[in-house]
């Protein structure tokens, strides 16, 4: 099980921005493999770190990471991956705004950077889910459109970086010549451009390719929530990474079945005679039908309680109830022998409404539903 990230960054929930990058900071430093040479429990402690600090720092992803954990962004079955997707270029791009310019973007602290990984761009589509979908978990299979490197381009060493993928920028100041390093106007970072293409190809030597991708979908997930399947965005030129793609879930609105977070809500409409007399009732639920037993008498406004078959809580956490409100239907039209009945039966003591004391009122039962 992944380690919470405050526990990695020794912070607490409520730690600001400024909080998050101090800790952060402090973490690369002691677990910087330049500083721990060979040291794999070291370089694991900083790819965390960093994974950590990467989703803690961004205010959306800490928002969702706050709500959902880990889940929110790797659901099970291999949504980013190991750390977040995160790979050591990724993690060294962090640098430039977590120790300034003159460790911009290299692969370590001992000053220049150097060429780095280019990385794709993402790709964005939305998945439609059932509610059945949603309370079981499901794979699914769709068709993205996407760039890669066309077969037969190659490409030669960039000559305004030499290679480097940064180009260095010495200014004059009242307190001496001082060197930044940027990235490379010319090859983007990558240290490498264009040398010859196929024909087929764009300008940066990429045609577009139809894909099969297989996204695994967790149980429990919400609607408008995003996952991530690393490395199947757009590829870059060069020596890059491809970019990943991101899922956005949208919930199908079900025909029975309301969801209220983990709850299922189902309205259930009985007639009078029912009421009066009881009975079995099947109802739908999210993995199948359910029968539930009405007592005699039972009254309009009753709410049944069926213990977790709700949606999974996407943490592990269980399973949320299904809420069966109970209507009983008042029939609007009576023959002459039907509403001879009725009148006949206005002032039985049986017909005059005794609500007792273990009857809860509509708000009682509001509060019920909601604690």
């Amino acid at each position: 099980m992944k380690k919470d990230f405050y526990e990695i960054l020794g912070i607490s929930k409520g730690a600001d921005a400024a909080e998050i990058k101090k800790a952060y900071r402090k973490k690369a430093i002691e677990f910087h493999p330049d500083k721990n040479p060979g040291n794999a429990v070291a370089e694991e402690n900083f790819k965390a770190a960093a994974e950590a600090y990467e989703v803690l720092s961004d205010p959306q992803k800490k928002a969702k990471y706050d709500q959902y954990g880990h889940q929110a962004f790797d659901g099970s079955g291999g949504f980013g991956g190991g750390h977040g997707g995160m790979n050591m270029d990724d993690i060294f791009s962090q640098f430039g705004d977590i120790f300034g310019s003159a460790f911009g973007g290299g692969g370590g602290f001992g000053g220049g950077g150097g060429q780095r990984r280019v990385k794709g761009t993402n790709l964005r589509i939305k998945v439609k889910l059932t509610l059945e979908e949603i309370a079981n978990g499901v794979e699914k299979k769709v068709k993205v459109k996407r760039k890669v490197q066309a077969k037969g381009v190659s490409y030669k060493t960039c000559s305004t970086c030499n290679g480097q993928g940064q180009v260095m920028r010495v200014t004059n100041t009242i307190l001496g010549r001082m060197q930044s390093a940027s990235t490379c106007p010319t090859c983007g970072g990558s240290g490498q451009i264009l040398d010859k293409k196929p024909s087929e190809a764009d300008s940066q030597g990429m045609v577009m390719e139809d894909e099969t991708v297989t996204i695994k979908i967790p149980a429990g997930v919400v609607d408008g929530m995003q996952l991530k399947v690393s490395n199947k965005g757009n590829d870059a030129p060069g020596n890059s990474v491809p970019g990943d793609l991101i899922v956005a879930i949208e919930e199908i609105e079900h025909e029975f079945l309301k969801r209220e977070g983990e709850n299922l809500h189902y309205d259930l409409y009985i007639s009078f005679s029912e009421a009066v007399l009881g009975i079995s009732k099947d109802i739908s639920a999210v993995n199948g039908k359910v029968r539930i037993k009405l007592d005699e008498g039972i009254q309009s406004g009753k709410i049944l309680r069926l213990k977790g078959k709700g949606i999974p809580n996407i943490n592990g956490y269980g399973n949320g109830d299904l809420l069966v409100h109970v209507n009983v239907w008042t029939p609007k039209t009576l023959n002459k022998e039907q509403k001879q009945f009725f009148e006949n039966n206005l002032e039985n003591e049986n017909f005059i409404p005794h609500p007792e004391k273990s009857d809860k009122s509509f708000f009682e039962k509001v509060k019920d539903m909601f604690s």
